[in-house]
């Protein structure tokens, strides 16, 4: 499944000020929504007939929302950190390679309207806006630089150390574009950890995902 799509499903729908509970059959040329109702304690398609189908053409100025939510797995990484001030050290801007899981809740939302000409003019042509938001945990793996710096001149040589990176992470995606802001903790997997200044020490980060599910 693409989420960034508007794929088959059940959405909660808001309609001219409607609000309900439908689902949506997506054959790409046409999107029909269907009535949902609770019999014997479950959801159930009315599929007798939809109560709106929308074809390559939808009536200009128009707009539609389908909301729905989920849960997120996706692959994290975080290329850019920054790290307060620690000891003499001033703050830092580090970027280095990692990668790892986000697991989270996840709230998508699709905007249905007609789309703008090249005048600026709502055409009578389908458009279909993609916006969510994921709150969730992260853990993965990554590479820092292991210093003269930032072990209090305790080490030597200097060399690349193996992290495991853990946090939470809000992600925001529009459309194909998927950015967010993580807070997440660094733990040295080598004997140095206890001379390391960042050893479990907050950071902030930029993330990007890529969704697996």
């Amino acid at each position: 499944m693409r989420k960034n799509e508007l794929e088959d499903g059940f959405y909660i729908q808001k309609s001219d000020g409607v609000t309900q509970k439908v689902y949506i059959d997506n054959d790409e040329t046409e999107i029909k929504v269907y009535d949902v109702r609770v019999t014997d304690g479950q959801w159930r398609i009315d599929t007798t007939h939809p109560i709106n189908t929308y074809g390559n053409e939808i009536i200009a100025g128009s707009m539609t929302t389908f909301r729905q939510a989920s849960f997120d797995l996706d692959f994290l990484t975080i290329p850019l950190k920054f790290r307060p001030s620690r000891a003499t050290v001033p703050s830092q801007l580090n970027a280095n390679l990692n990668g790892a899981l986000f697991a989270g809740y996840r709230i998508d939302r699709y905007y249905l309207s007609s789309a703008k000409t090249p005048l600026g003019l709502n055409s009578s042509e389908r458009n279909v806006n993609h916006f969510a938001m994921s709150f969730g945990a992260f853990s993965g793996f990554g590479n820092t630089a292991i210093t003269h710096t930032t072990t209090a001149n305790m080490i030597v040589p200097e060399y690349d150390g193996i992290v495991w990176s853990s946090g939470v992470a809000g992600i925001v995606a529009v459309n194909n574009v998927t950015v967010g802001l993580a807070i997440g903790l660094d733990h040295l997997l080598d004997k140095n950890r206890n001379v390391w200044i960042y050893q479990n020490r907050p950071w902030l980060g930029l993330s990007f995902g890529l969704n697996l599910n």
